[in-house]
């Protein structure tokens, strides 16, 4: 009996008051790897993230209850998409007893892409990021995908007698979600900007139309960036957004790269 006394009577030292008067911005967990179920369209895929966690802490409190963000995470029983996202910031906001704070999670997906002759599949793997900040009662969500796809040199197309040398690129795009975005339709601004998407299975017809397509359709990394920049001025559910385009140089050593941003 008196050993359950001692349980129900262990020190809460964390909520004790904290006379240095600091409030910290930003405390909590980080690089916990956890299972998290994405919402790709009307389909879900189950991949794993890895998360950081934190809110706010006041001046007065001593510290947070670093063991409720796992809790949370073991709480995330639905399909993740922007608004499951902003109703679960509030949860965690609640749980912490917290005003502020910040959710970001990376993880891998894959879609089904057909070849674009064979109609051959084949999964194409896709960085993705999740990033939910609350400050003063506002919550903006983020989303963040880094798109691999070919480019051709302009400039080398046009001195050269035959050919062009051509690398694979990477496209970065971090939007403010003002409505929801399918990550489908995210990938696609930068598929269609480049000389040419890529597919990880190709037969020789395939390769063949990936090679002229490409030849047809040169772009620097200048190009690149202020197409995928274009596409998303357009769309009104995409409000900020930071736009990176990496070419991974086949006739340098180092590679050439790109930003744009709308702040």
């Amino acid at each position: 009996m008196s050993n359950l006394k001692d349980v129900l009577h262990i020190p809460d030292t964390q909520s004790e008051r904290d006379e240095r008067h600091l409030a910290i911005q930003r405390v909590g967990i980080k690089d916990v790897r956890y299972p998290m179920a994405l919402r790709l369209g009307s389909a879900v895929l189950a991949t794993v993230a890895q998360w950081d966690l934190d809110v706010a802490l006041p001046a007065q409190q001593k510290g947070t209850h670093m063991s409720r963000f796992v809790a949370w995470l073991d709480g995330l029983t639905e399909p993740l998409d922007a608004a499951m996202l902003r109703q679960r910031m509030a949860a965690m906001l609640d749980l912490l007893h917290a005003e502020a704070g910040r959710i970001e999670a990376r993880f891998p997906f894959f879609l089904r892409k057909r070849a674009p002759v064979s109609g051959v599949e084949s999964l194409l793997e896709y960085q993705g990021r999740w990033i939910v900040e609350t400050h003063a009662s506002a919550t903006t969500v983020w989303a963040e995908v880094v798109v691999p796809v070919k480019s051709l040199c302009p400039c080398s197309k046009e001195i050269s007698d035959y050919g062009a040398h051509n690398q694979r690129s990477h496209v970065t795009l971090r939007v403010e979600l003002l409505d929801e975005l399918p990550w489908t339709e995210l990938v696609r601004f930068a598929e269609d900007s480049a000389s040419s998407e890529i597919w990880p299975m190709l037969k020789r017809a395939d390769e063949k139309w990936v090679t002229e397509r490409a030849y047809e359709n040169p772009k620097f990394v200048e190009d690149l960036v202020r197409d995928v920049a274009l596409r998303l001025n357009a769309d009104a559910r995409v409000g900020r957004y930071r736009v990176d385009v990496e070419n991974f140089e086949s006739i340098h050593a180092h590679s050439a790269f790109a930003r744009i941003e709308r702040t």
